[in-house]
């Protein structure tokens, strides 16, 4: 009876009337509402911090939390958390930083951890008059500031610069405020946020109130921080020679993996069909890694995939070099992440999985799970042009395929045995189980 109208106030509504009338929306009711209250957290007190996390509240929606052991960085052994629900990219950044743990694991380096917020706003005034001002507007807004920034400039970070931008050639009277942020170990975006607004408000009183610029009002369009920020670079990368790789595959030899490898990689360069697939794979470990700190995984996706494209072309995150019978491969990409501020604080799992990384500082993570995303992708591309990627991911996926098929205890054990030597598909499993079912 709801679904042909609009509800009106449902976020006012008890979390029990919600629940009612969403199960309304099911053809089995009952059984919907008695779903959503099975995933609810034992602890109420642990229940109702999990729902203050987000609006409109019903349940709780369970990912698989694991671990990636033997994450070797610049000589420091991590036993690394992941949340993610695909098949295979935990074992595949396991296998990846197992293998590169026996040849000196990964290397990395934090380029810089700058980021960027602007404020927007349309003029029809003068631009150079108004930059000729600009040394004294500057310091009115980071006095309207000051106690905003105080406890950051506290730990060493703050605002670090500040200028406008003229973008009139892109839109007509559009110009920027842009502000460059260091923010330590927090990810920053309430900070940035929180100074973006307070310096919209002190610019347009200036423009608009000190009777320097009459006739010429300026627009606030929006405050607003930058999820591209391409100065908060991290770069991560495994190197050894290329004889080490004689036992990688039976049907290659050291010389042929490492050339097929590199031409993949190089595919992933020239066609952008690829390169999406490919930078995928990195992400695969690097939002389990995000995930499981509490960590904004889609701003992390949005400003790695507009660096990949940021030649004005979308291309691969990696780069190989092979010199002199020597390998190198590393991933440079920006990670705007964070260990203190918002769910990395609140959320026990956020700050499990911290404590389980040493409590590391935001560059340290930013390394971790860079490393991990190269793990993912070098496994990736290893099994591409060896044994396929099929072999591996379907295995992993078997049990999936059992369930969906609702097999019992004893014939996922026969069919883990059976598909040892034998490929996995969905109409393989079906027939193993039929098989079973009818006694053979």
């Amino acid at each position: 009876m709801f679904k042909d109208k609009i509800i009106s106030g449902f976020s006012r509504l008890s979390k029990e009337q919600k629940l009612e009338l969403i199960s309304g929306y099911s053809r089995h009711s009952e059984t919907s509402l008695a779903l959503l209250r099975t995933f609810w957290h034992g602890d109420p007190e642990m229940q109702k911090m999990l729902e203050e996390f987000s609006e409109n509240t019903l349940t709780n929606y369970f990912f698989p939390y694991g671990v990636a052991p033997n994450v070797m960085i610049n000589g420091k052994l991590y036993m690394v958390p992941m949340v993610i629900e695909e098949s295979s990219v935990i074992a595949a950044a396991a296998n990846g930083a197992k293998y590169w743990a026996g040849k000196g694991g990964f290397h990395s380096e934090v380029i810089s951890t700058v980021k960027v917020g602007q404020v927007h706003f349309i003029w029809n005034g003068d631009f150079v008059r108004l930059q000729g001002y600009f040394p004294q507007i500057k310091q009115l807004l980071l006095e309207r500031t000051a106690s905003i920034t105080a406890n950051m400039e506290k730990r060493g970070g703050g605002v670090l610069e500040m200028e406008l931008v003229d973008k009139t050639d892109a839109l007509d009277n559009y110009y920027q405020l842009s502000v460059k942020f260091d923010t330590r170990d927090s990810m920053g975006a309430n900070f940035i946020n929180s100074c973006l607004e307070e310096y919209a408000a002190g610019l347009k009183i200036f423009v608009n109130e000190s009777g320097l610029f009459e006739g010429e009002p300026l627009n606030v369009i929006m405050s607003i921080l930058s999820n591209y920020t391409p100065e908060c670079l991290v770069k991560t990368w495994v190197e050894c020679d290329v004889k080490e790789f004689a036992d990688i595959d039976k049907s290659l030899s050291a010389e042929d993996f490492a050339w097929k490898f590199e031409k993949a990689v190089q595919i992933a360069t020239v066609d952008v069909y690829r390169a999406a697939t490919h930078n995928k794979g990195i992400f695969n470990g690097i939002d389990a890694v995000a995930l499981a700190t509490g960590n904004d995984f889609r701003a992390i996706e949005a400003c790695g995939h507009a660096y990949a494209a940021r030649s004005g072309s979308y291309k691969s995150l990696t780069e190989v070099k092979i010199e002199n019978g020597h390998f190198l491969y590393s991933l440079t990409i920006p990670l705007s992440i964070g260990t203190v501020g918002g769910l990395t604080s609140l959320h026990p799992m956020a700050k499990f999985s911290l404590e389980l990384l040493g409590n590391p500082q935001a560059p340290e993570l930013m390394q971790i799970a860079s490393a991990v995303g190269l793990a993912n992708n070098f496994g990736a591309i290893k099994s591409l042009t060896t044994k396929g990627i099929q072999i591996g991911h379907m295995k992993m996926h078997l049990l999936n395929i059992l369930n969906s098929f609702s097999a019992n205890d004893y014939e996922k054990v026969l069919a883990v045995e059976f598909f040892k030597n034998h490929k996995v598909s969905h109409s393989a499993v079906s027939g193993f189980l039929a098989s079973i079912r009818n006694g053979h």
